[in-house]
């Protein structure tokens, strides 16, 4: 980009958290390959204990890629954090993405091109679609309490409801702009605002550590900017889609989405709409398992 971050040099670097991602992995680092007319971009391999060998083999194969054993599963924010303490004060530029994606010819660059025309924004996020062609909707507006209640409880069984609608409008809206929040699942961030805020907060396993991360780096006067010139794909279940592992993320979901509410209305006046979340979330549970 020709500019540094300050506090850090202008390097790049990946950083992409593997639970056993089979050959999803191979996917994702060949196809960074074409992201970037950088060559020789260092990536990161938080492990958060798999057994497939795949991470492993990877870093064996490709000098570029390191090997970071965390030794347990600790979650994807606190796993990404290590990935990101881990690198050297000349990487001004982090890639944090999930191992199952398959990236655009050119759209980390057309990433850090839109970082220079933000240069307040902390994080930017790129289009993401599914296999299937259909754009995720990965820019949104923080959960208001109406808004977040209503897409929680009624979004099971009555998706077309005006509150999931709009929480979902960012499928649509394919223009350059401020987000609350952008999808974890692909994130470059500016390394001086990412610990201008601490980074992920680890207390959330998975799930509503990119909301939570959004929030914070707004109210610390950096943005979120969507940017759909960038365009990857989002392959799905590279370990969240294993029926053993499924349900334990169904309930960390919503253990998740009830820590972010209940964080957000403290204090003993406020129990009573504490308990009213915790039940709402156990409705919405059961219904989505059923």
């Amino acid at each position: 980009m020709g500019e540094g971050v300050p506090g850090y040099g202008d390097g790049l670097a990946v950083v992409t958290v593997t639970y056993s991602p089979g050959a999803l992995l191979d996917t994702f680092l060949d196809s960074l390959r074409g992201a970037t007319t950088r060559t020789g971009v260092p990536v990161v391999l938080a492990d958060n204990g798999s057994v497939d060998g795949a991470p492993e083999r990877a870093a064996r194969a490709r000098p570029e890629v390191t090997f970071l054993p965390i030794g347990e599963n600790v979650g994807y924010g606190a796993a990404a954090n290590r990935g990101v303490a881990s690198l050297p004060r000349e990487i001004g530029w982090v890639v944090v993405a999930n191992p199952d994606l398959e990236w655009g010819a050119g759209s980390l660059d057309t990433l850090l091109d839109a970082a220079r025309r933000h240069p307040r924004a902390g994080s930017l996020g790129p289009l993401i679609r599914e296999p299937s062609g259909e754009v995720y909707p990965s820019a949104r507006e923080l959960p208001s309490l109406v808004a977040g209640a209503g897409h929680a409880a009624l979004g099971p069984v009555w998706p077309a409801n005006p509150w999931t609608a709009a929480y979902r409008r960012s499928r649509e809206d394919l223009t350059e702009r401020a987000a609350g929040w952008l999808s974890g699942s692909c994130l470059l961030l500016r390394r001086s605002a990412f610990d201008s805020v601490d980074g992920f907060d680890p207390r959330y396993f998975m799930y509503f550590e990119d909301v939570d991360l959004g929030e914070r780096l707004g109210l610390a006067g950096w943005r979120n900017v969507y940017v759909p010139s960038a365009d990857v794909v989002h392959v799905g279940g590279a370990s969240t889609g294993k029926p053993e592992v499924s349900a334990r993320m169904l309930a960390e979901h919503h253990r998740s989405a009830y820590r972010y509410l209940a964080d957000r209305h403290r204090g003993p006046a406020r129990a009573p709409l504490r308990a009213a979340f915790r039940a709402g979330l156990a409705v919405r549970s059961a219904l989505t398992t059923r």
